[in-house]
């Protein structure tokens, strides 16, 4: 059995052989699973000599097909050939002293143990490796939440939500994890690892207005910290760089970790994860517990293009930058200006109203006009009373000008590069008397028309969207990422050539801006 396993799973082919856990990758946006060949660019990450030390322990916390430990187990039985020769000796030793992992869910911990045992309980007949006990080192419990005032104290999702009505019944999944619903994760197999590796669940519904995800993996990547491994490797969204709900502090953290020696980061998830829509990319990472860097490699994956450099994580204090070609450009930025854009940029709703209001159709005496969004990529005029503009009632009466809060197009992730990015919906002048909904971004207010207009004609040159492109990681435009966007003079009409001679950029950095934005048509709408 174990010669046959080895011949047919472990041993490299020359012929092509469709690998399952490639197929399960492109199934689910709901919890994405790694395709083999995303799983070994992790692994060529770590010092190769790992896979040649019969001591060498390894977890998985978040199992959901067990590819990790699957393609770690490849690396082994060819690493410990020569130590022990026999094949089946040789199994027996990886897979009982070696290999480990926590499932997220009973499913997965099927999945995971056929991947890697071949049978879905390793104590049965079909298993390549006899274990006493129906799980072997995969193990997965059942667990619930812990609630406080309504939400769970590890995780933040609402009791309401995993509860759901009296209808619901006990056994459905409940999506308490349990590497991440302990205080001592140490705890769960009591035992000490050189590597810990793993995809973690992203995020969960936290029972807030409308589609609210609260992000969780850096749950996952906190937890595996406590347990103070050699080297610890996940693969996250890309969010973290810049935003999501209650990632401060993680991020801080991310960015000041010495331990992170390299970061690989996809700006677009579907050329990690084909056929899945990640907002803001993916990354992963290695963090090594006996090295201390002060610069972290950092490498940016775009199609095929593949750039690498060395470079600080918190260069930028309190966001990264995830691309290495527009450092030196917003270097030169910082050097020459010393006011930016989020001084007059509002943050999120402006005037307290939110999106699902549409006013009232026939104006009455005292009301002013609310612009809303009507659908996809429309919108229209309705009317309010003054009395409902809960906030900056004296800028209802300025010139604003407005962008969406999100990206174009989802985030602009279907985009192939050599077609270029717009960064921001088309600008438009929100008039004196009208006020907009929190569906839009105000990035200024004038007293005349002439400086809005000013403002829009900066807003469309490709040299600024550049810059706030370099900031995102989501599909939202916030006040924040205007901050390399340099506050000027909207008196004036600007065009990308007055500013990339400004900048003294060189014709290299200019092409680059060239070939990365398309051009914005203010008159008629975009292309």
């Amino acid at each position: 059995m174990a010669n046959s396993f080895f011949d047919t799973i472990y041993k490299n082919k020359t012929q092509h052989t469709p690998d399952v856990l490639s197929c399960l990758s492109n199934l689910s946006n709901d919890e994405v699973f790694t395709p083999p060949d995303v799983v070994n660019q992790m692994l060529d990450l770590l010092p190769q000599e790992l896979f040649t030390d019969p001591n060498t322990t390894f977890l998985d916390p978040a199992c959901k097909t067990g590819v990790f430990l699957r393609e770690i187990a490849k690396r082994l039985l060819v690493g410990l050939e020569d130590k022990i020769p026999d094949l089946q000796e040789r199994i027996d030793h990886i897979f009982h002293k070696q290999l480990y992992g926590i499932a997220i869910t009973e499913l997965t911990s099927l999945l995971s143990r056929r991947s890697l045992y071949c049978s879905k309980y390793p104590n049965g007949p079909y298993s390549i490796t006899e274990f006493d006990n129906p799980e072997g080192n995969i193990r997965f419990r059942r667990i619930n939440h812990t609630w406080v005032n309504g939400k769970c104290k590890y995780c933040g999702v609402s009791k309401k939500t995993v509860l759901g009505s009296e209808k619901r019944k006990l056994e459905l999944e409940t999506h308490a994890y349990e590497w991440i619903h302990i205080d001592n994760p140490e705890r769960l197999l009591d035992m000490k690892f050189d590597v810990i590796i793993s995809n973690p669940p992203y995020q969960l519904d936290d029972g807030g207005n409308g589609a609210s995800a609260k992000p969780i993996y850096h749950r996952f990547i906190e937890q595996a910290e406590k347990l103070n491994p050699r080297y610890l490797t996940m693969i996250i969204p890309a969010r973290w760089y810049a935003g999501g709900m209650g990632l401060n502090q993680f991020r801080t953290d991310m960015l000041n970790d010495k331990h992170i020696t390299k970061l690989v980061d996809y700006i677009n998830s579907k050329d990690c994860f084909q056929g899945v829509d990640i907002a803001g990319g993916v990354c992963y990472f290695l963090w090594e517990r006996d090295s201390t860097c002060e610069e972290c490699q950092v490498t940016n994956i775009s199609g095929t293009s593949v750039t690498t450099e060395v470079r600080a994580l918190n260069e930028f204090e309190t966001l990264f930058v995830r691309s290495n070609k527009s450092i030196d450009i917003i270097k030169k930025v910082l050097h020459k200006s010393n006011r930016f854009m989020p001084e007059i940029v509002s943050s999120i709703d402006t005037f307290g109203i939110p999106s699902k209001e549409k006013g009232h159709s026939v104006k009455q005496p005292g009301d002013v006009e609310l612009l809303h969004s009507k659908g996809y990529n429309d919108q229209e005029i309705g009317y309010l009373s003054r009395d409902m503009v809960k906030k900056n009632k004296d800028l209802i009466d300025k010139y604003k000008v407005k962008i969406s809060i999100m990206v174009p197009q989802g985030g602009e992730v279907g985009i192939k590069p050599e077609n270029g990015y717009r960064s921001i919906s088309t600008p438009q002048i929100v008039p004196p008397g009208q006020v907009d909904s929190f569906s839009y971004l105000n990035i200024g207010f004038f007293d005349t028309e002439a400086e809005a207009k000013g403002l829009i004609s900066y807003v469309s040159c490709k040299f600024v969207r550049f810059l706030l492109r370099s900031t995102y990681s989501s599909v939202h435009v916030s006040k924040d990422n205007f901050r390399f966007v340099p506050l000027v003079d909207f008196k004036k009409t600007w065009t990308d050539e007055k500013l990339y001679e400004y900048y003294e950029l060189s014709p290299e950095q200019i092409t680059l801006i060239e070939d990365t934005m398309r051009p914005m048509v203010l008159e008629g709408g975009d292309e």
